[in-house]
């Protein structure tokens, strides 16, 4: 048995300058023995008073030695947690990290990155695939100055506005826009935090995941939590489970729909009779409330629509609803409204960008999952969307607002319209913005900053 640890685990990434951090809080009893206090509370009479008196007199190390092995319950894992910060990882990766409906955690923003330094990870590592990243790169910190002048004169500052919000505002809208130019290779930061069975059984996939990157991620966090929490982690591994894995996950993991072209109702699963039932409780409900989780009772509705993948890194948030991982590819092409934002001179420097990026991708000899390292995120992938009705509903009415960016707004506000002809008569309603593509500097204010 490992003694508990004083400080933080930290593991480099191979191949990389990432690396994993194991978060230790400096408790005096850590989530180990947090875990199996709550466990033998379920189990003894002795009561919780008792149980803390022998952690006291054992100490943590003594008192999971004491207690834990052998103790095959899953749901043990449930009662601790680990915060686990992954750095220097593609925006690849951090969505398959994220792609899990109880992740908990935050990804960093692409508007307070700085690009100029910030590494791209080239796994095919050639003075060709260089090239692409750096191009994309060199537009990128190009396009910020131009294309933020443009936009003061688009949507010029208005009596009465802070001076800095509106600057901020700006700013956060030219990074909004040339965001689509960065590829999926940019690298960026996860916070990962989940209970101790959710890690478990996320990395008992993410072994098996198409991208080696992702691979390595889930070995090298892996490792550092079993160093962190040797109790709680080294689970057997069953030869049978890890073959099902491997198989489907490198057939079915990543969705594509080449023949996509429109926003697609896929299948109406609602049952209407139950669903009548609940007219009240759907008329009724105020604004900011969430409809009742019984609503799930009546069904689940399936969507698909394209999205540039920059705004599938929002819509991804939402693990509410049930979302296939798109591949990324250049298919369905880049998102106009990217193109449309740009002053015209800019625009015919991204045009022929993107005419010779593609070929160039496309000539690279590779498999189209590591291709996708290469592809920049305003191309756009098919998004594949299941969901219950409070589920959709509360995706809708979030993600429709002025400050969502107006990509996804677009989508969203499909959606509505179809849940309306679909549900309206059986009482269901949105609260929604009423101008949500307007430009509202308020977006200038959505930041974290040190009070001083």
């Amino acid at each position: 048995m490992g003694k508990q640890r004083k400080g933080h685990v930290i593991s480099k990434l191979p191949n990389q300058k990432g690396f994993i951090l194991v978060l230790n809080t400096g408790a005096e009893i850590d989530a180990q023995a947090e875990a199996m206090l709550q466990a033998l509370h379920s189990r003894s009479t002795g009561g919780i008073k008792h149980h803390l008196k022998v952690l006291k007199e054992k100490g943590a190390e003594g008192f999971m030695e004491r207690f834990y092995v052998g103790y095959g319950h899953k749901s043990i894992g449930d009662c601790g947690s680990a915060t686990v910060f992954v750095e220097g990882v593609s925006m690849l990766a951090a969505k398959a990290i994220q792609d899990w409906r109880l992740y908990s955690g935050q990804e960093a923003s692409t508007r307070y990155v700085d690009f100029s330094k910030q590494i791209f990870l080239d796994p095919l590592n050639s003075k060709r695939t260089n090239k692409i990243l750096e191009d994309w790169r060199e537009f990128y910190l190009d396009a910020q100055k131009p294309l933020q002048n443009h936009l003061k004169e688009k949507f010029p500052i208005q009596e009465g506005e802070n001076e800095n919000i509106y600057n901020k505002a700006i700013a956060a809208r030219a990074f909004d826009i040339t965001r689509s130019f960065l590829p999926a290779g940019a690298t960026t930061n996860v916070a990962w935090r989940m209970n101790f069975r959710q890690f478990a059984d996320e990395l008992m996939l993410l072994r098996h995941h198409p991208l080696k990157e992702v691979r390595d991620i889930a070995d090298t966090a892996e490792k550092a939590l079993f160093k962190m929490f040797p109790n709680s982690f080294g689970h057997e591994r069953f030869d049978h489970t890890e073959k099902y894995n491997e198989s489907w996950i490198n057939k079915e993991y990543y969705h594509r729909n080449k023949d996509l072209n429109k926003f697609t109702l896929l299948f109406n699963g609602i049952d209407r009779k139950l669903l009548k039932q609940h007219k009240r409780v759907m008329e009724k409900r105020p604004f900011k409330t969430e409809l009742p989780t019984m609503i799930g009772e009546c069904g689940v509705l399936g969507y698909e629509f394209l999205l540039d993948f920059g705004s599938f890194r929002d819509l991804q948030r939402h693990r509410a609803v049930v979302q296939r991982m798109p591949l990324l590819t250049q298919d369905h092409g880049f998102e106009g409204w990217y193109l449309d934002s740009l002053p015209k001179d800019l625009r015919k420097k991204a045009d022929k960008l993107i005419a010779s990026q593609e070929k160039k991708i496309m000539n690279l000899k590779t498999d189209d999952e590591t291709r996708q390292y290469y592809i920049a995120m305003g191309y756009r992938v098919p998004c594949r969307v299941i969901g219950d009705l409070k589920a959709l509903t509360y995706l809708v009415e979030l993600r429709s607002t002025r400050f969502v960016h107006p990509t996804l707004v677009a989508q969203m506000l499909d959606m509505i319209k179809s849940l309306k002809r679909l549900f309206e008569k059986d009482g269901l309603i949105f609260h929604l913005d009423e101008e949500p593509n307007r430009f509202d500097i308020g977006r200038g204010t959505h930041d974290i900053v040190e009070k001083k």
